[in-house]
């Protein structure tokens, strides 16, 4: 069953071929988008099944190994894939949705179908790369087509943030491919499975050089403080659905790639210090901008840096628990993250505007807004018995088997961290849906079509799923950790 590996990448570029060559007929590209994300998840789903085995590897064009592109389908591969997936083909729907609300369901932008779908591609060749280089691909692809889609109507607004955007990235792709260029000079390979046993071999300067190249380009990617500074001001101006699809799913491959790189390639915690402050300041830095914001897509932004955080935490332990606990995680944060930002979308059809002093009334206007709003926002702060308090729980409870201070301060920055997201989430309940609506609405209310709602409601039902089975979910994002930390079923799987 190993053919079936390659196709979450080889599906989503062809359907880009497919719709490029549609550009004058919307609906077909609409039908081809749709199919395509479709089977991918069906594929994803199947891969993650199959996963449970052993990583499953092909060797791309049949070149042996190393010598060739490999893609590696283990299981933490597999489980990005399927929420990738699922929240990827949720925002398309969406995104058609509010085309057709708008009016633009004959008209649309030509190029939006097949670039979602390229970046898509980016995405799941990131996850399952088994090469540095080919990671390297897998950004550039993601970030070409992100680059299109956070300037898409090319307004005054859109293009200043997306020139930052750009540039930032840009900054980041040079510094990783760098590292990629010291790796191969250093080891002569860049198959990740190879350099498990020639990075060992190497002087421990020489490791800290490469451990630090490939930390910087992927905490820019992350959005680590302090190289953070950037998404606050990119994300929010962006189309709701890109910008949905950007807070759960890019910034998530940075910290996939900061996973994948230490526990594989530089293992015994070696700048788990760095790390742990790292993550101490991004929680408490991220969480603090968010409580200064009256916008809800500037605070729902600050709130996504402050709890990449959190991510960073379990990296920075580099024990069975705290991987474990930040695999967990990342899985809850891509969902509740990117259905909190289609609501705001939803609430500024509603509303008319995002600004929380123009907002009021909506827990009796939308009630169904406010629902789909109200469950997100417990789970993102915390809340018993919600997925955000079982993973929250989980890295504090390994931070306190770690029992260093800086694990002791994480902890104490964790819950400082979740008490001041659910104080600015609570603000945003009380101003924009609980107390009464202004006099003067910013502008007149838009409908929001089924198409936009059920999707929204269905990533809400996801999020709250999470918490029914966070006990199999765990259990297997326990044995991710356990593969991870071990590396042999990695490596013997690819070399064998």
């Amino acid at each position: 069953m190993t053919w079936l590996v390659p196709l979450p990448v080889m599906m989503p570029l062809i359907g880009a071929a497919a719709t490029l060559l549609m550009f004058r007929r919307p609906r077909v590209q609409r039908v081809i988008s749709v199919s395509v994300l479709t089977a991918t998840l069906a594929v994803s789903v199947l891969l993650l099944v199959l996963s449970a085995d052993g990583p499953l590897v092909v060797a791309v064009g049949g070149w042996p190994v190393p010598l060739g592109i490999v893609l590696v389908a283990d299981q933490l591969a597999t489980l990005m894939l399927v929420v990738s997936a699922a929240v990827t083909l949720c925002v398309l729907l969406y995104s058609i949705g509010q085309g057709g609300a708008d009016g633009d369901e004959e008209h649309p932008l030509s190029v939006f179908h097949p670039t979602y779908l390229i970046m898509t591609a980016g995405v799941t060749n990131a996850f399952l790369s088994g090469d540095l280089f080919n990671l390297y691909v897998g950004f550039e692809i993601l970030l070409a087509a992100s680059y299109v889609l956070i300037t898409l109507g090319g307004t005054e607004n859109r293009i200043r943030a997306g020139t930052t955007y750009v540039v930032v990235n840009l900054l980041s792709s040079v510094i990783f491919l760098s590292g990629i260029g010291l790796v191969y000079a250093s080891t002569g390979t860049l198959n990740m499975a190879q350099l498990v046993e020639r990075l060992d071999a190497l002087p421990d300067g020489t490791r800290m050089v490469l451990q630090g190249m490939l930390l910087l380009a992927f905490g820019i990617k992350a959005a680590i403080f302090p190289l953070s500074a950037w998404l606050p001001d990119s994300y929010p101006t962006a189309p709701a659905p890109v910008t949905a699809v950007f807070a759960g799913l890019l910034t998530k491959v940075g910290v996939y790639a900061i996973i994948r790189t230490e526990t594989l390639l530089f293992p015994g915690g070696r700048v788990g210090d760095l790390l742990m402050i790292a993550a101490l300041s991004t929680m408490v830095v991220g969480i603090l901008g968010a409580v200064a914001q009256s916008d809800i897509k500037r605070l729902l932004s600050f709130t996504l840096v402050s709890h990449i955080g959190y991510l960073l935490f379990g990296v920075g332990l580099a024990s069975r628990a705290g991987i474990a606990a930040a695999v967990f995680y990342t899985l809850h944060h891509i969902v509740v993250q990117t259905t909190l930002f289609l609501v705001t979308g939803l609430i500024e059809r509603r509303g008319g505007s995002t600004a929380l002093d123009r907002l009021g009334g909506l827990a009796r206007t939308a009630p169904v807004l406010a629902v789909l709003f109200f469950l997100p926002a417990l789970n993102l702060a915390g809340i018993p018995p919600f997925s955000g308090f079982l993973g929250k729980l989980g890295l504090i409870q390994a931070g306190v088997a770690e029992g260093s201070v800086l694990s002791w301060m994480l902890v104490a920055g964790s819950a400082i961290t979740s008490l001041l997201t659910l104080y600015a989430l609570a603000r945003v309940w009380n101003l924009a849906f609980w107390r009464t609506a202004s006099d003067t609405p910013s502008a007149a209310p838009l409908r929001s079509p089924r198409l936009m709602i059920t999707p929204t409601a269905a990533l809400v039902i996801a999020g709250t799923a999470l918490t029914l089975a966070a006990g199999p979910l765990y259990a297997l994002s326990d044995s991710v950790a356990g593969d991870l930390l071990a590396r042999t079923p990695y490596v013997e799987a690819v070399l064998p």
